[in-house]
């Protein structure tokens, strides 16, 4: 199998690739491919990093490594299984993508509830004829009433986590019509354990003139002077420099 070891890439690092894997019960499982590599974090704070890789033949896997702390490198190793793809030729592994985003703004849709009593996190989101939808999930899982009102606060942030401007926030439904509960602006009230939805619409698409926009990431306030979250819904914005969304209203 040849080796791609070293293989680098906004801070991950390929540092072993070997045939089989280790399972729970000690066994191992010869069908799959193991690959070892480093994270390191050259920002000044800690990060979350979710990483996707590929290999040939193999299904893909994806890797969410953090906090990782300020200047330091942490460990990782990532099993996939062979999907009988042809191997002719040999193996070869990439590293798809590479995200990173501020571990004191990384979405926790589980385990315990974050300082500010309230979950924030994004859906997978659907695609269709270049019209793109991701709902905006919010959680109340502490132990106080919740209070939203209008629209929750957006900031497009781009690869190198830098602010994208000249993009105009609006309703959803100036970018399209989808039907579904009307976008109303009203107060919402969240009792611990319920939840409330808004969502993100864009289009991807790119006319004769003009750079076409491609941001990552969105940093997210349910509402003004709350604490931010900073999500993947990977922005393909084209070049109509609208994104909309929809108020936060009361999830059945």
């Amino acid at each position: 199998m040849p080796s791609t070891t070293g293989t680098v890439q906004d801070g991950v690092r390929i540092t072993r690739l070997y045939a089989g894997a280790i399972d729970e019960d000690g066994a191992c499982r010869s069908s799959s491919l193991t690959m070892e590599f480093e994270v390191t974090n050259p920002a000044a704070h800690a990060m979350t990093y979710t990483i996707v890789f590929d290999a040939r033949g193999y299904t893909g896997a994806s890797r969410v490594m953090g906090p990782v702390g300020p200047g330091r490198t942490v460990r990782g190793r990532v099993a996939m299984t062979r999907d009988h793809g042809d191997l002719a030729g040999g193996t070869s592994v990439s590293i798809m993508s590479v995200r990173s985003v501020p571990s004191a703004e990384a979405p926790a849709p589980g385990g315990p509830c974050p300082a500010s009593g309230v979950r924030v996190y994004a859906d997978q989101g659907d695609a269709a004829m270049g019209l793109r939808v991701v709902g905006l999930h919010l959680e109340n899982c502490g132990t106080e009433p919740y209070t939203v009102e209008g629209r929750p606060e957006l900031e497009i942030v781009d690869a190198d986590h830098e602010r994208v401007r000249g993009i105009r926030i609006l309703p959803s439904a100036q970018v399209a019509q989808l039907g579904g509960p009307p976008d109303v602006v009203r107060p919402v009230t969240l009792r611990p354990g319920e939840r409330a939805l808004s969502g993100i619409t864009w289009r991807n698409t790119v006319q004769a003139v003009g750079g076409a926009v491609n941001a990552p990431y969105l940093r997210v306030r349910a509402k003004a002077g709350a604490a931010p979250v900073t999500l993947t819904p990977e922005l393909d914005l084209g070049t109509t420099g609208r994104l909309g969304v929809d108020a936060w209203r009361k999830e059945d």
